[in-house]
């Protein structure tokens, strides 16, 4: 399956500003490219790339004064299969989990674990010590939090989340994330592509969607709070403890947004 993706995002920058970029396709996936990588910058200035803590490419920039337009274009060639389900995966004892699960298990800017351990296993405390936990914690997610980008908010965390049952896609992964951190399950943010294939078109724009990866029987799975049932299509671009880890942007000063559009469809 051949899938387009782009994006054209602008800035109007009142004063030369350093940003960091993380609108690459994630190095571990890059092979999925028909072509090599390039971000359009205009006006030209020199990107400085680097691999961060997490794996993710990210690029430095010292954008000019005035309008910066950061334009992206590539076709990605996925397997066309769903996510694969969890059914059946071994939760694991913490004892047995790898030292790099471990800052997966702790508190984050956005997944306060100590403030939600409580309510975690108030809630979910009954459930098999098995796959099934995670699913009964993607379940009440789903079933609890009402989508809308009216809710969004850059400082909402889990907790808030929680309190409010509102939010976007990235709200739903925090307290997803969260609740299962509180399970002692490592559970990590994720955020890239997600088209409308094999589902009914969404009438809101397109945009980068979040979502998580949840580790059982030795393996990082794919799973997703906000749909709650495989998808078909996902191209990742970054991952780290919660969504300050993989902000598409990050500017030292001000940096009006001006416009932001992606572009994420089925060819052929």
């Amino acid at each position: 399956m051949l899938i387009k993706i782009g994006y054209e995002i602008i800035f109007d920058n009142p004063n030369p500003v350093n940003m960091l970029l993380a609108l690459y396709v994630h190095p571990e996936h890059a092979d999925v490219l028909r072509r090599p990588e390039r971000l359009t910058v205009d006006p030209e200035v020199p990107i400085q790339n680097y691999i961060d803590a997490y794996g993710n490419r990210i690029g430095r920039v010292l954008a000019p004064p005035g309008k910066l337009c950061i334009y992206y274009d590539n076709i990605a060639e996925v397997s066309g299969r769903p996510d694969m389900k969890i059914d059946g995966a071994r939760l694991h004892p913490v004892e047995e989990l790898p030292s790099d699960c471990m800052e997966y298990m702790v508190a984050s800017r956005y997944c306060e674990v100590d403030r939600m351990a409580q309510i975690a296993w108030d809630l979910f405390g009954w459930t098999p010590f098995s796959w099934q936990r995670v699913q009964a914690v993607m379940d009440w997610v789903h079933a609890n939090v009402a989508f809308g980008y009216e809710h969004a908010r850059s400082t909402k965390t889990a907790y808030d989340v929680y309190i409010e049952r509102r939010g976007v896609c990235r709200d739903f992964q925090h307290l997803a994330i969260t609740f299962l951190r509180c399970l002692n399950i490592p559970a990590r943010y994720a955020t890239g592509y997600l088209g409308d294939i094999g589902v009914p078109i969404s009438p809101s724009p397109m945009d980068f969607s979040a979502w998580m990866e949840v580790y059982l029987g030795g393996y990082w799975y794919t799973v997703d709070a906000r749909h709650n049932i495989p998808r078909i299509g996902r191209v990742l671009q970054a991952r780290g403890r919660d969504a300050i880890d993989v902000a598409l942007t990050t500017s030292f000063g001000p940096a009006p947004l001006q416009k932001f559009t992606v572009v994420t469809k089925e060819m052929g």
